[in-house]
């Protein structure tokens, strides 16, 4: 395999005059960073409009250059009441933001974990139909189940509650499906020789199969963190108390606030919504490695 592929590098360099250019490199990079570039121009829009006030941002739109309110308007957000009645502000909405996303992450792979375990490994009637019961959920996104579940929120007094917000929607199919395909793939020689040591189901799938899935924990973790963070429809009907709005609902509160001629705080938006997008690539960015290797990753 070593002399292959030290034929094959010879035989690409050959083809590549010494000293040229190789156009078909240059092109792959170009389009890679024409992407980049468009994927970042709307957050750069952001950023530079949240340096101006509220009214240059009204009266002239989208600011391509900074400005001088930089500090201000972020301070403001940060520390000072903000929306309505001005009791919450943006430090608030972020840790109610991060309740919300590590709930969400920390709810659904344990759920989902423990949902693929039974399935895979104990051998009860219909357990095949019990997983496409499950997997046929995501047909059925939240908007279709939206009333129901409020109603029994409602029902249960959990409005306005960290509980109302997370537990309803803790049940995930896809990482149930994730769990289930990387259980699989595990060998029965392991659970063999558990069972040989005397180890019990538990204590099989806590010192075994926990320490095993580490990388499809990171990937899953990533993918319903930000799931979670970004939520906007769930948060705007279970909680009408401002102590509990997210990040994401608190961008659209301050443009809705018009009282009398009052210009809503568009440069104040536009800051918690940088905001917003900070702890999502923090944790892509962190877990980066992990999250490719939880989900290409094969040999077991």
């Amino acid at each position: 395999m070593t002399d292959i592929a030290t034929s094959l590098n010879n035989a690409a360099a050959s083809e590549t005059p010494e000293g040229g250019i190789r156009w078909g490199l240059v092109l792959d990079h170009a389009i890679l960073i024409a992407g980049s570039l468009f994927m970042l121009l709307p957050v750069f829009l952001a950023f530079m409009t949240s340096t101006h006030e509220a009214v240059t941002v009204h009266t002239e739109g989208v600011q391509y250059l900074p400005g001088d309110q930089l500090v201000a308007n972020y301070s403001t957000v940060l520390f000072d009441g903000i929306g309505f009645t001005g009791a919450v502000n943006g430090t608030t909405m972020m840790m109610n933001s991060m309740i919300l996303g590590f709930g969400f992450a920390i709810g659904k792979i344990i759920v989902a974990m423990m949902a693929a375990y039974a399935i895979v490994y104990f051998r009860f009637p219909l357990a095949e139909l019990a997983f496409w019961a499950i997997f046929v959920t995501l047909l059925l996104p939240l908007e279709v189940r939206i009333l129901p579940s409020y109603e029994i929120v409602r029902k249960m007094g959990l409005i306005n509650s960290y509980t109302g917000l997370i537990v309803p929607l803790i049940a995930s199919a896809t990482a149930t499906f994730f769990f289930r395909q990387f259980f699989k793939t595990v060998p029965d020689e392991l659970v063999e020789a558990a069972r040989i040591d005397g180890a019990g189901p538990m204590k099989f799938f806590i010192d075994i199969l926990v320490p095993l899935s580490r990388t499809m924990i990171a990937a899953i973790f990533i993918i319903m963190f930000v799931y979670g963070w970004n939520q906007y429809l769930w948060p705007t009907l279970i909680t009408t108390n401002e102590d509990y709005f997210t990040l994401v609902r608190g961008i659209k509160q301050i443009i809705q606030v018009w009282v009398g001629a009052q210009i809503p705080e568009y440069s104040q938006a536009m800051a918690l919504a940088v905001l917003a997008m900070l702890p999502p690539v923090i944790v892509v960015v962190v877990f980066q490695s992990w999250f490719i290797r939880g989900l290409t990753e094969s040999d077991k």
